[in-house]
């Protein structure tokens, strides 16, 4: 028995050690999969909780939104970049907040982001949407002043059928919000994957990202 304990001894600190270890390299995969400024998550470990979403609509439906903020390079350019990342970071939170009993939310790079959540039907979808808007179009105060910012939210309705496609859907949702921007903002909803627009290098045509310069960086 004083063998047995004394082995039991010695095992744990290394078994802590490794539990430690373990820890610490849990952190940092999740810091490397989340958005240094927001902490959201990256794209790809986006597209993989998007993906497990979209697999279950049986009950629930199902709907890919894109989401741009309306006035956020006036704030750059009056407030400077340190107002516009408390914007961004602002936002993110906002909208973590908002999506996490629903789905998941991610920063696409810049002033946009897309979210995928479950919902149980498009009554309750139009009202998520209208919290979400309002949430997102409430000042963000930066060195004592309010910074004005708006969204425009498209989103595709999934109600029925085989899991959609995470990347056709967010094609069509971002040419909603596209749409919507034109119009001074809010959120609008598709119920089609058929796009509007043409693709240029595999996105909507006019999207940022679409042009490239002559150094071959997004323009």
């Amino acid at each position: 028995m004083s063998h047995t304990l004394a082995a039991l001894s010695a095992a744990a600190p290394l078994a802590a050690g490794w539990t430690v270890h373990g820890l610490w390299q849990h952190r940092l995969i999740d810091r490397a999969e989340r958005d240094a400024l927001t902490g959201l998550p990256r794209r790809d470990a986006f597209e993989k909780s998007a993906a497990r979403i979209l697999r279950r609509t049986r009950r629930d439906v199902v709907a890919v939104l894109v989401i741009d903020l309306d006035g956020f390079k006036q704030v750059n350019d009056v407030h400077g970049h340190a107002a516009g990342d408390t914007a961004i970071r602002e936002t993110g939170r906002r909208l973590a907040q908002w999506a996490e009993p629903l789905g998941t939310a991610a920063r696409l790079g810049g002033d946009e982001f897309a979210a995928v959540i479950r919902c149980p039907g498009p009554d309750a979808l139009r009202g998520e949407l209208t919290h979400l808007h309002q949430r997102l179009c409430s000042p963000v105060t930066y060195d004592g002043l309010p910074l004005p910012l708006g969204a425009s939210i498209g989103a595709y309705l999934h109600t029925s059928g085989p899991a959609v496609d995470l990347s056709a859907a967010l094609r069509v949702a971002d040419e909603v919000m596209y749409g919507v921007k034109q119009t001074g903002g809010g959120w609008s909803i598709t119920r089609t994957l058929t796009p509007s627009y043409r693709t240029v290098n595999g996105r909507r045509d006019g999207r940022r990202g679409t042009d490239l310069d002559a150094e071959g960086g997004p323009r």
